[in-house]
């Protein structure tokens, strides 16, 4: 479960076939668009549907606050948990005690929980059918390793910069591809710091030695 889950961490989705450019703006527009959403967005809370090549797939909640903060908290099917604290990742599988941690700005996500990042240096916009999706695929020519993340967006009145974050698909370094999509996504909510606290398994096998 938890190599599964790896690559979630580590992209383009089916509905972000390429045609016309979105809603005739430029893609520098459409990326300040994106990082506009990305800095007006302090918290988000969403249900997710995550699958990966093979066909599996993952339910779960989302919860996010920026800076840096995320947790995916997966349901009954899977005992994993994957918490993102400001500074690391951390994904703990529940089921075999394993624990695993990295820094955020390693990871593709570092895209969504790192507002202040310039996406013009790391960002193209992928033209899409739809005149009210943006999407945009993130990579950093220098860290290949770090894998890509494409993001989409759906135009929506009262959300963050009048964008509402749809989902993405990431792409590690080993071509491990997972896609996330969202529902039921809510902004603004009050969401404490300690979400994003998580319990170690590994202690309590070692106290029961």
């Amino acid at each position: 479960m938890l190599k599964y889950a790896i690559s979630l961490l580590a992209a383009p989705l089916a509905f972000t076939a390429s045609s016309t450019a979105t809603a005739q703006q430029s893609p520098n527009n459409q990326l300040d668009r994106i990082s506009n959403h990305l800095r007006s967005m302090n918290t988000m809370t969403a249900s997710f549907s995550q699958s990966n090549r093979n066909g599996q797939i993952l339910n779960g909640k989302l919860t996010l606050k920026q800076p840096g903060r995320i947790r995916f908290q997966y349901g009954k099917e899977a005992n994993l948990l994957i918490v993102g604290d400001g500074k690391a990742l951390t994904m703990i599988d529940y089921e075999v005690n394993q624990v695993q941690r990295w820094p955020i700005r390693n990871s593709p996500l570092s895209a969504l929980l790192n507002p202040e990042r310039d996406l013009k240096k790391y960002a193209k916009i992928i033209p899409t059918r739809n005149p009210n999706v943006l999407s945009a695929e993130i990579r950093d020519p220098k860290r290949p390793e770090y894998g890509v993340i494409t993001m989409v967006f759906q135009e929506k009145a009262g959300a963050p910069g009048g964008l509402s974050l749809d989902g993405w698909v990431s792409l590690d370094s080993k071509n491990n591809r997972t896609s996330i999509r969202l529902s039921n996504q809510k902004y603004g909510a009050a969401v404490s710091n300690s979400t994003f606290r998580w319990t170690d398994p590994r202690k309590k096998r070692r106290g029961k030695r």
